[in-house]
């Protein structure tokens, strides 16, 4: 059974930054796309990062180009998210996500909650 687990959330000031964990468990196929994902209250969950199986390939919602890093170890399986510059507008839930290629399958983790104050 996949699992995957996110870490890393809290409160921060504006200008601040955190970073993001996203552990997976369980035989996930070696060609995938892991991304972050975000749901404000009242917002639909939008893509904010995605990084290739390699991690040669990433991409970024433009929000939050030049402030937040997706990075991955796949040998222990975590994806990372750096966010920098935080901004009141930031603050989400956080979902880590794994794309599947084969078959066409996602997994998903609980969430995590990032607050940013002013």
């Amino acid at each position: 059974q996949v699992q995957l687990v996110e870490s890393g959330g809290g409160l921060v000031q504006a200008g601040g930054s955190l970073r993001l964990s996203c552990a997976v468990t369980g035989r996930i196929l070696s060609v995938n796309a892991m991304r972050w994902y975000r749901q404000a209250p009242g917002k639909q969950r939008e893509l904010v990062a995605g990084i290739t199986s390699s991690g040669g390939l990433t991409t970024y919602a433009d929000s939050v180009k030049g402030r937040f890093s997706i990075s991955r170890d796949n040998a222990k399986n975590t994806v990372y998210l750096q966010m920098n510059s935080l901004k009141p507008e930031d603050t989400a839930v956080y979902y880590c996500n794994i794309y599947q290629y084969a078959g066409g399958v996602d997994f998903w983790g609980q969430g995590t909650q990032v607050t940013v104050s002013s």
